[in-house]
This record gives structure tokens, C-alpha cells and sequence, in this order.
């Protein structure tokens, strides 16, 4: 039986994630949200994040701005402004453990996506960095989204999916998309596959030279 489990970018949406919410919960399904620090700035935001905490989701820090990858960042405080500025307004809501999934820039797997200082910093802090298997375009094509995430699923036993809980991303075809993977045999789970975890509670746990710009 394969296996497939759903993560969500972007996030919270004051629209869109308590609908997510919703419709995780009706199908029993506990998801990933890799939120952004600008969206934990209101007292809606951070709500939204409780409320997912509280459902048994894992929460992780996904930047602060989502604007450019930490491998080609060139301020010299890059680290401190993207993931220290949002874990102090994430860690007041989920203290342990830290997540971090870096912004790919599209979904895209490379050199690109960490620095040599942000490894430090996510090793000192004893972060978890959580990478991705599957990236079907929800953004781009919210309603043919779940093909491609189908066909990724069935072409690996472990799928770890990238999907976004912002407006015109996958809620439209979310339930249904759940209701045609539960059909196919897949079984939903929190879990990560291991090789998508490079740096576990501060430890790294594979070669990241492959995720880590040169030089910098």
C-alpha cells in the first residue's frame, strides 16, 4: 500500500485554511502547514494556527516573506529575517519541536534552497528541515492538480506533497482529490519519508551538498 502525506505552504489563509481545516477533518486526516511568518503578524493568523495545532497537525516555519530561496538570498541577515523573525512569532504558539521547509522557488529541488549559515542556524536550533517528493501546481491549475498528484503518487511508495492553502490553490479540488487517492488504495499518514528530512532535530542525516548554494 502506498503511502501519501499532504503538506500545505503559504499559509494561514483567513479564507482558505479553515476550509482546508475542514475538509482534512471530515476525511480524519492530519496534514503539515509550513506557514509564513508575514501571515502570523494579525491575531487571525495566529488563531488560524492554533486552531490547526490544536486539530494534531505539525506546524512548521516556511520564511518569512517567501520572496527569494536562502541559497541565493545576498543579505548578510537573510537567516535571522526569514526564519528567526517567524519562529518568534510561531514559537509562542508551537514551542518543540521546529520545522522548516525552505522556499523552493516553484517547487524546485537545488543549491538554491539553503545557505551555509542557514544550515547553522538549523543545526544550532535543532530544526528539522523537511523537503518533498511531489509538487502537482495546485497554484497553477487548481482544478488538474490532482492527476499529476495521482500519478506521482503511484509512481513512488512514500509521497510527501506539496499543496497550498491560499486562494486559488487546492481547495477546490481538494475532497475530491482525497476521496479518488482513498479509493486507489493510498493511506494517508502524518509521517515523512526519511529522504525528505536531511537535517532531523539538528542532526543532518544525508548529503546536503546538493541543497546548499556554494559559498554561501
Amino acid at each position: 500500500m502506498s503511502l501519501l502525506t499532504l503538506s500545505f505552504d503559504n499559509g494561514p489563509d483567513p479564507e482558505v485554511t479553515p476550509r482546508v481545516l475542514d475538509v482534512l477533518a471530515s476525511h480524519d486526516i492530519t496534514a503539515q502547514f509550513f506557514v509564513l511568518g508575514k501571515q502570523l503578524v494579525t491575531e487571525e493568523g495566529r488563531c488560524l494556527v492554533a486552531r490547526a495545532r490544536d486539530a494534531g497537525h505539525l506546524i512548521g516555519n516556511h520564511s518569512f516573506t517567501h520572496a527569494i530561496p536562502l541559497g541565493e538570498d545576498p543579505r548578510p541577515d537573510a537567516v535571522e529575517a526569514e526564519i528567526a523573525a517567524t519562529d518568534a512569532l510561531l514559537a509562542p504558539l508551537v514551542p518543540a519541536p521546529k520545522w522548516f521547509r525552505p522556499f523552493g522557488g516553484g517547487g524546485k529541488l537545488g543549491p538554491h534552497l539553503l545557505s551555509q549559515r542557514a544550515v547553522d542556524h538549523l543545526v544550532r536550533h535543532r530544526y528539522s528541515c523537511v523537503l518533498w517528493n511531489s509538487v502537482p501546481g495546485d497554484w497553477l491549475d487548481p482544478t488538474g492538480w490532482p492527476e499529476r498528484a495521482l500519478a506521482d503518487c503511484a509512481a513512488q511508495p512514500h509521497t510527501l506533497m506539496v499543496l497550498h492553502d491560499i486562494p486559488n490553490a487546492s481547495l477546490h479540488a481538494l475532497d475530491g482529490f482525497i476521496r479518488r487517492a482513498k479509493d486507489q488504495g493510498l493511506r494517508f499518514t502524518p509521517e515523512r519519508p526519511s529522504d525528505c528530512v536531511p537535517i532531523l532535530e539538528g542532526r543532518i542525516t544525508r548529503d546536503i551538498t546538493g541543497l546548499v548554494a556554494p559559498g554561501a
